[in-house]
């Protein structure tokens, strides 16, 4: 018992990041002995189970037995659980399966992030009264990331979700703000600095070029399938999918200008992106509308 006890210390206070000494310093032991616990080679004191378990916010159960390998298995299976609503736009299932998560690992920060943003609404085109229901739990949620997490890409998200809940207070102003420090611009991306390691003579700028140009383009696609659908009231459903079958059309004529792989890959992107949108957010499309946009992608 005492070898899966000092397993799990060692892993909670990794996954926490703090050090050996911060610990103890919280304990009011000395690092000495949380290394020895870490080791194998003592147990923490029957007092400070309580104390232990109160730091690392679970429970003394968890802290004597946590079988990690088992608990990470079933972290997987809920982030996959979790993908696969997301792809069929269910909001309601992946609400329901980022809170059972977070009941059961309220420690993992990937299920954090995701029950914050299935709490909020989604990403993007939230309710502003329903952050402002949550407000506090996802204030507390975004401390915790921000106070504990090393993950760059989801301390990244709790300063979005910061942002937002600012918005919704009112501190507009604030929310640019800590966007302007905290997040980085359309020049600091990870595609732009890769590209920019390399001199433009050499292959490896000419690959990470591609690489960006292709997923440049498809962020701009995204944002013209958003645009259709969700910024052209003139449309009705029908009207919407006839135009993403004619804009699929209208991207042919790039054709001089890339290569067929590329091309036919953001065409059927663009596609398949604005076909999911018809099949899950809209049930009166004609089936041969659906179906030409289907065609797109194969």
């Amino acid at each position: 018992m005492s070898i899966m006890i000092g397993d799990n210390i060692r892993r909670l206070r990794t996954a926490k990041a703090v050090t050996q000494e911060q610990l103890a310093e919280a304990l009011n032991v000395s690092s000495v002995a949380v290394s020895k616990w870490e080791r194998g080679e003592t147990m923490p004191d029957i007092s400070l189970l309580p104390k232990l378990a109160y730091y690392f916010q679970i429970t003394i159960d968890e802290l004597m037995s946590y079988d990690a390998s088992a608990v990470e298995l079933e972290i997987q299976a809920f982030l996959k659980a979790h993908e696969r609503a997301a792809q069929e736009y269910n909001r309601k299932e992946r609400l329901a399966l980022s809170a059972d998560a977070y009941s059961r690992f309220p420690n993992d920060y990937r299920v954090m992030e995701l029950y914050m943003w299935d709490l909020a609404g989604d990403y993007a085109d939230n309710d502003n009264a329903t952050i402002a229901r949550h407000s506090e739990k996802l204030n507390r949620i975004c401390d915790r990331i921000l106070d504990g997490c090393s993950d760059s890409f989801i301390r990244r998200d709790a300063y979005v979700m910061k942002g937002k809940l600012l918005h919704v207070a009112g501190r507009t102003a604030e929310a640019l703000a800590l966007y302007r420090d905290n997040l980085p611009d359309w020049y600091q991306t990870v595609g732009q600095k890769s590209e920019q390691l390399f001199a433009k003579d050499t292959p490896e700028f000419a690959a990470l070029l591609a690489e960006n140009i292709t997923e440049l383009s498809r962020f701009v696609l995204n944002k013209f399938s958003k645009e259709l659908w969700f910024c052209r009231p003139d449309l009705d459903t029908a009207g919407k999918a006839e135009a993403a079958v004619a804009f699929c059309e209208a991207l042919k004529a790039l054709a001089p200008f890339t290569t067929p792989e590329r091309l036919h890959g953001l065409i059927a992107y663009f596609a398949g992106d604005f076909e999911s949108k018809l099949r899950h957010l809209c049930k009166d499309t004609p089936r041969e509308l659906t179906e030409q946009l289907h065609a797109y992608t194969k």
